[in-house]
């Protein structure tokens, strides 16, 4: 395929900007003794607080900031040796040392790509990746200790360490957020989610057996009440409720916030015990996103498509992501700008 076509693709001018423009561009050209492959975009899927990525967490290289780390597509061009020949439908969450995928084309290497659910759409499975494979690695590596290297548990190893574990969720609607319900619940955690009035019967949906209205639910008040307690608490959100957790979790227990590190935010009177604080980025892995596809199409675990969007439209789709109040993913279809 000819480097001189051209692309339709979002760019982030500077780290400190947060203005996109849809421009052209050429397309990428993969590097196969790297593992890289060249993959049509059908769908991808932009992260709230991504545009601040760049100047808060610097690329080791400089490279073209393209947002979307999620995508779903068709392999165009591939290695040799890889188990995604061209015409494979794949999915996946693709590094950050790499442009992401708001293009019509892009570039992922095989240890990041899966194969994509059957059953489900481009739009669904690129609302997939980022959020479920945080989950996973919150569940089966982080939050609990597992040898004291961060070592991953297998399922049967999880479910032993997390039966009869009381696990706290906040913006348990989010994208994260509702990966976190389902997976715990698969594992035998007992699950309290904290979201917003219009998804309160959602999150108890996906397994949460109690569900907390964060409008009217002062979660430290709630925390007084010692069987309220949890072992684990995991932050989606950061600010108040990264705050609040703190006062929910037991003594010897675990914060842990994907937002930012929860030492940042803990409240200055607070006098728990033996209380552990996690925060970790997370890293594409493929062999953790193929069982994730597995769960999918048993129907044990699904994604959430909040709304679909054309590429033209990138300016609204952020301002969704900035608002906050986003249920499940928002999705950028390809097949719909033509």
């Amino acid at each position: 395929m000819s480097n001189l076509q051209k692309m339709r693709c979002i760019i982030q001018p500077s780290a400190s900007s947060k203005n996109l423009i849809l421009t052209d561009t050429p397309l990428p050209t993969p590097n196969h003794a790297q593992g890289e492959h060249l993959i049509q975009i059908k769908a991808c899927s932009p992260c709230a607080g991504e545009l601040l990525w760049m100047a808060n967490f610097p690329p080791p290289t400089e490279r073209t900031l393209i947002p979307c780390p999620d995508m779903a597509g068709i392999v165009i061009s591939a290695p040799d040796d890889s188990p995604f020949q061209p015409g494979a439908e794949v999915y996946a969450r693709t590094n950050y040392v790499r442009p992401g995928n708001g293009r019509e084309y892009s570039i992922a290497v095989t240890d990041e790509l899966a194969h994509k659910p059957k059953d489900l759409s481009w739009v669904q499975a690129a609302a997939v990746p980022v959020s479920a494979e945080t989950a996973w690695q919150v569940l089966f590596v982080h939050a609990l200790p597992t040898g004291g290297n961060g070592e991953e548990m297998d399922l049967e190893t999880a479910k032993t360490a997390w039966a009869g574990k009381r696990i706290l969720v906040t913006a348990a609607s989010g994208g994260v957020g509702i990966w976190l319900v389902q997976l715990a619940t698969l594992l035998g955690a007992e699950v309290v989610a904290t979201c917003g009035p219009r998804n309160v019967e959602l999150v108890r949906s996906l397994g949460a057996k109690e569900v907390l209205d964060y409008r009217v639910a002062n979660v430290k008040e709630w925390a007084q009440v010692p069987s309220n307690k949890v072992d684990v608490v995991v932050d989606c959100i950061g600010g108040k409720a990264l705050e609040d957790a703190w006062w929910t979790v037991k003594d010897g227990g675990v914060v842990l916030s994907i937002f930012r590190p929860p030492l940042q935010a803990r409240p200055d009177s607070f006098e728990g015990a033996g209380v552990k604080d996690k925060f970790f980025i997370m890293q594409p892995v493929r062999r953790q996103l193929e069982e994730i596809s597995k769960l999918i199409e048993k129907g044990v675990c699904r994604g959430l498509v909040d709304s679909v969007w054309p590429l033209e439209q990138y300016e609204e789709v952020f301002k969704r992501l900035d608002g906050g109040h986003a249920r499940g993913k928002v999705v950028f279809d390809f097949s719909l700008n033509h």
